[in-house]
């Protein structure tokens, strides 16, 4: 068994390793050490391996996610590793394959996210004095890159707030590390040619199913798809699988939101006290949302403050319309439904990733029975709600039992 362990283990060897036994997830050695620490649980000792005693700590399976959940806040990244053979067959150890990774970047179990933040996985390439990002938020299938200043770099950390970042082993950048040394950020280092141009041109049509990348408004860019292509294959390393949910690819432009450095971001406490509290917020203060994906929405607007002249008015407009002077406000009804709706954005991803929980397709059968009614309730705002159902209506048309 430990010949097996091993064996599996060198494949991580920067990850702790969950390796299921019976009821129990246990881990050996350094890993075994590392987890008492910082999940306070009882270090044993058994047996023996090259004339020392094995080091041992173990986690029920029915209370894994408790576990998870500490150590991706610290930075942590946990390989999974399931029973996969019968043990009523197995001649010798039971088979035991690595079923997925868990790192703070690529979080999509309900259980290990914060219901009202994104958690974003970054990766980021240089070639002064051109600086290229690509972001991926898992939980929601949203992915996008940009290309910048180099000198924007802190200033782009800070407003994004990722909880994972890739970057090339051969770029060295001390502010980062700094910065990340100081904030408990994690990164981790990829081979340099994950981060190849060419390769992420055909690496990335090929994700998207299409024959170049022009229809994503990608004319010009470089080492951002560089970087995205890179984002893209650790992603699918950390899955198993291919992520069939994410189809589309969104260019920001650096100039489409009003600059604000990482000092002033800070200072203005938009969603974080200078403290790093979470009460006593711009964003506190404002989130009376009815859904937890209308909370993360906010929270991103107010983090990127539009420069588009006519699409604020636009949003200004909408803001009126709906709480028009009337009694009861035209809005009132429709949050009502809102209220009972799950995080449909989030439980689609875990459909699409094959580890969605019978009580998440529950939650998704009662929530589409409200979107129903409440696509009603919109349509009849008139013009301006008209724009907003038809999406809406294309989504209930598609769930019903006939179609």
């Amino acid at each position: 068994m430990m010949q097996q362990y091993l064996r599996i283990k060198a494949q991580y060897p920067d990850m702790l390793m969950f390796y299921r036994m019976g009821d129990f997830y246990e881990l050996f050695f350094d890993d075994a050490e590392k987890a008492a620490r910082l999940l306070d649980i009882t270090l044993t000792r058994r047996g023996v391996s090259a004339g020392e005693p094995i080091k041992m700590a173990g986690v029920p399976y029915h209370s894994v996610e408790q576990y998870l959940a500490k150590l991706v806040r610290v930075g942590e990244s946990v390989v999974i590793c399931e029973q996969t053979g019968d043990p009523a067959t197995a001649k010798g150890p039971v088979e035991r394959q690595v079923t997925r990774i868990i790192t703070p970047g690529t979080l999509t179990d309900a259980a290990l996210l914060q219901e009202k933040r994104d958690c974003m996985l970054l990766a980021i390439n240089v070639h002064e004095p051109a600086l290229g990002l690509a972001w991926l938020n898992l939980a929601a299938g949203q992915f996008r890159v940009m290309e910048t200043g180099a000198n924007n770099l802190i200033s782009e950390l800070e407003r994004l707030k990722p909880a994972e970042i890739l970057l090339p082993e051969s770029l060295a950048l001390p502010d980062l590390e700094t910065m990340a040394a100081r904030e408990s950020m994690c990164l981790k280092r990829l081979p340099s040619w994950h981060f190849d141009q060419d390769a992420a041109k055909l690496n990335l049509s090929s994700q998207f199913e299409t024959h170049d990348l022009s229809g994503f408004g990608c004319e010009g860019l470089g080492i951002s798809l560089g970087a995205g292509s890179a984002l893209l294959d650790y992603v699918r390393l950390t899955q198993g699988m291919n992520i069939a949910h994410i189809k589309t690819l969104k260019v920001e432009r650096d100039d489409a939101f009003v600059r604000m450095d990482a000092a002033t971001r800070r200072n203005l406490e938009i969603s974080e006290t200078i403290l790093g509290d979470s009460s006593h917020t711009l964003l506190s203060l404002f989130d009376t949302c009815a859904t937890n994906m209308g909370s993360r929405m906010l929270r991103h607007w107010l983090h990127h403050p539009l420069r588009d002249k006519a699409e604020i008015q636009d949003r200004l407009e909408a803001v009126a319309f709906l709480m028009n002077a009337t009694d009861p406000a035209p809005y009132l009804p429709i949050r009502e439904y809102f209220k009972h709706m799950a995080d449909i954005e989030r439980i689609a991803a875990r459909i699409a990733l094959k580890s969605a929980r019978p009580r998440d397709l529950s939650g998704l059968r009662d929530s589409l029975k409200q979107l129903k009614q409440a696509a009603a309730a919109i349509a009849a705002l008139a013009d301006l709600a008209g724009r907003a159902t038809c999406h809406v209506d294309a989504l209930v048309q598609a769930m019903e039992p006939d179609a």
